[in-house]
């Protein structure tokens, strides 16, 4: 598959991710389907993209033309089957090995040999999900984009063991079409920004569950001082607390329970209160109010 021959890109999974993927892909030109087995999810999604490019047009960073544009090109579908024409999928379902496998396993079955197919993964092995294709396993890579997808510009193409040069060559055009920056990264635990984050968020929650300080001021010390842009909290908060906590687990398992990237019990308590940020109004700050 070269880069001039896709037409239509494929994007599974409607949630944060996918849909400032499917965002990236529509305003490239790109005819786009979202797929999600849940239709609330893909009326949410819809409705979400509708006003996040509108806040767009008003700010002037794209015009009215190009929103419509963009809107006209987004297919929201709940059958699996709608992925099956697509020349290049995105995977952005949730970060588990044996959720990956199976859906990889199907596209396999249902689209053509020369389909690239890749994963969002942000920490999961590229090789490992690639097994579940028997039919030209050659074609799936790692494409790890960051929240918010369609503004952040960084995106890490992770060559798995069995990835071909001409899927790694079509990948990295499809990724600067679409106006990002590619990273080229090895298949390894959490690849490169992943692995660097880890005691950024580690050592973070460290300092909270020994009481030394508050969430509100860990983050103000880190962007006033530091200079990031986000602390640590609200970054968590921005990403999934239990988008997080899994990508901490897998790290963890990958690197055989090496202790500097053990988990913390309060994202474990945190994800099963359901209490996971932004996405559900209540993680370490409150959305509510």
């Amino acid at each position: 598959m070269n880069t001039e021959d896709i037409r239509k890109i494929g994007i599974i999974g409607s949630g944060t991710m996918g849909r400032g993927i499917a965002i990236c892909s529509a305003l490239a030109g790109f005819e786009t389907v979202i797929n999600d087995i849940s239709a609330e999810a893909l009326t949410n999604s819809g409705s979400a993209i509708e006003k996040i490019l509108s806040v767009s047009s008003e700010k002037k960073k794209i015009t009215e033309e190009e929103k419509n544009a963009a809107l006209s090109r987004i297919i929201y579908a709940s059958d699996f089957n709608s992925l099956k024409d697509c020349d290049f999928i995105i995977e952005a379902a949730a970060e588990d090995e044996l959720i990956k496998k199976d859906i990889f396993s199907r596209l396999d079955s249902i689209c053509r040999s020369d389909a690239i197919l890749s994963t969002n993964t942000s920490s999961l092995s590229v090789t490992n999900i690639s097994a579940a294709v028997k039919n030209n396993p050659g074609r799936v890579i790692g494409m790890h984009f960051f929240n918010p997808a369609n503004i952040m510009k960084l995106v890490e193409i992770v060559k798995g063991d069995f990835t071909s040069e001409d899927t790694l060559k079509t990948t990295t055009e499809l990724t600067n079409k679409l106006n990002k920056t590619p990273v080229t990264a090895k298949d390894t635990p959490a690849f490169i920004v992943n692995r660097i984050a880890r005691p950024f968020y580690g050592e973070a929650l460290k300092i909270l569950a020994e009481g030394t300080s508050d969430p509100e001021t860990i983050d103000k010390v880190m962007k006033e001082c530091g200079k990031f842009a986000m602390g640590p909290f609200e970054l968590m908060d921005l990403i999934g607390i239990d988008v997080n906590f899994s990508v901490t687990k897998s790290v963890y398992e990958a690197f055989f329970n090496d202790p500097k990237y053990r988990p913390s019990f309060i994202q474990k308590k945190m994800t099963d209160a359901n209490m996971l940020g932004r996405k559900t109004g209540r993680g370490f700050y409150n959305y509510n109010k």
